[in-house]
């Protein structure tokens, strides 16, 4: 099955964004890598500031099915699959998941570290990415019984994007795990 231009272009701009940044990835980078013309583009988006909202958003499904996926896989224990969380961490970290864009830190910080004005749509959308995590994780939180699900979120939110940090600047192996071993004794004094 042919896919279509508008989500061939998506995915051509998500990687290059992914990989080499926003600002620095042109248009005419993108209409060559993707074999397009410029009047396709143009047909699909508006602008490149368009085509970045659309892959942020790509990426967004992406991200969160894969990572909810993998938590979910846990099994019912609510505190198993907020741990879980980590572990599918330590899969993208070593490019064991997330297909063939790899590992090169979070695009959505990335995003709002290039797009840093809160009103920017590009980190809004960022924005709006953490806290679809952040929901998911006070869901699990309530139901695992913490006496604060929003905090117990939040500090989860912290600890994952710290090892996303940590992971990309530093290279520290295990990074993943080691927020994990945190992440058990925040829950053991969560859900007292």
């Amino acid at each position: 099955m042919v896919e279509p231009r508008s989500e061939h272009l998506v995915n051509v701009a998500l990687r290059l964004f992914y990989t080499h940044g926003f600002h620095a990835t042109g248009i005419d980078r993108i209409l060559d890598e993707a074999g397009v013309a410029k009047m396709t583009l143009y047909k699909h988006f508006r602008s490149k500031d368009q085509l970045i909202l659309a892959a942020l958003k790509k990426r967004d499904e992406v991200f969160r099915e894969w990572l909810t996926t993998a938590m979910e896989q846990a099994g019912k224990d609510p505190k198993a699959k907020m741990l879980a969380m980590f572990d599918a961490l330590d899969d993208w970290f070593h490019g064991r998941a997330l297909g063939t864009l790899g590992f090169h830190g979070c695009a959505f910080i990335k995003a709002a570290g290039e797009f840093d004005s809160f009103d920017h749509p590009a980190h809004i959308a960022s924005a709006e990415h953490k806290q679809l995590i952040v929901d998911y994780l006070s869901g699990l939180a309530r139901a695992a019984g913490a006496r604060d699900p929003e905090t117990l979120a939040e500090q989860f939110a912290l600890l994952k994007e710290g090892a996303i940090v940590t992971a990309q600047i530093r290279g520290i192996d295990g990074v993943a795990q080691q927020a994990k071993q945190i992440a058990k004794q925040i829950i053991d004094a969560a859900v007292r």
